[in-house]
């Protein structure tokens, strides 16, 4: 097993030149986008159907009406000012997402950092949307991989140190089999060590984060922070399929 590590945003131009072929991607964007989509998929989502820009969800809702549009812009949910006149249905906190709200239907979503991670590994063999919520999960999907890359959103072109706390704890996790004997990274290394020193109190440590204050700082948002620094309880994977769209496994 390969495990490397992207800790940066400004890494992902560089993903167009290179063969992904056989290898596993792992998005992380804690706080929040793939946060949201795995609590999404858990309360009955059929489908989360990532776009890199406003104009592209809003086409999306022309094309198919019955869609739901979800997305931010520095952390606040998208409206009519922003997209042409239409007022998203949701932002991007994961509490929005209730299973009233969600079951049976398709989201189509935009956000700062987290959809363009998607899309940019979007030629890879595999590409899955993790989290802290379903985090062992996706681990026990991911044993039978060679090559692994997580994927670091960041945020805006700098690095978000709640992703990395998360590819820290997929490292700690992947590499715990005593038959796993991985090959990873210096980037790797620096995950797993960050999370290795933080991972008694991760929710405190999240709080500490430049995202995490930021949206502690937020009355109607702040709840987000412990909300997404939850272990484990979500039994799903986040699956990217050929036709782009995100659905639960």
């Amino acid at each position: 097993m390969k495990i490397d590590t992207l800790l940066s945003p400004a890494d992902l131009p560089a993903l167009a030149r290179r063969d992904l072929s056989g290898t596993a991607c792992v998005v992380f964007d804690i706080l929040r986008a793939t946060s949201t989509f795995v609590t999404a998929l858990h309360h009955g989502a059929a489908a989360i159907i990532p776009v890199s820009e406003i104009a592209g969800a809003v086409a999306l809702r022309q094309q198919q009406p019955e869609v739901l549009l979800a997305g931010e812009r520095n952390g606040v949910r998208i409206r009519a000012a922003q997209s042409g006149g239409i007022d998203f249905d949701f932002g991007n906190s994961p509490r929005e997402f209730t299973p009233e709200k969600v079951r049976g239907k398709t989201i189509v979503s935009t956000t700062t950092n987290g959809t363009r991670a998607l899309q940019a590994c979007a030629a890879a063999k595999t590409v899955l949307a993790a989290s802290f919520l379903n985090l062992a999960a996706t681990a026990d999907y991911l044993r039978g991989e060679e090559e692994i890359l997580l994927v670091c959103a960041g945020t805006g072109a700098g690095v978000a140190m709640e992703d990395v706390l998360a590819a820290g704890a997929m490292v700690e996790l992947l590499t715990a089999r005593v038959d796993v004997r991985p090959i990873g990274s210096e980037t790797t290394e620096t995950a797993r060590q960050g999370f290795a020193k933080l991972k008694t109190d991760i929710a405190s440590a999240i709080g500490l984060t430049l995202n995490g204050r930021r949206l502690l700082a937020i009355p109607e948002l702040r709840d987000d922070v412990a909300f997404c620094a939850r272990r484990d309880v979500c039994k799903l994977v986040a699956t990217m399929q050929p036709d782009g769209a995100i659905r639960a496994s």
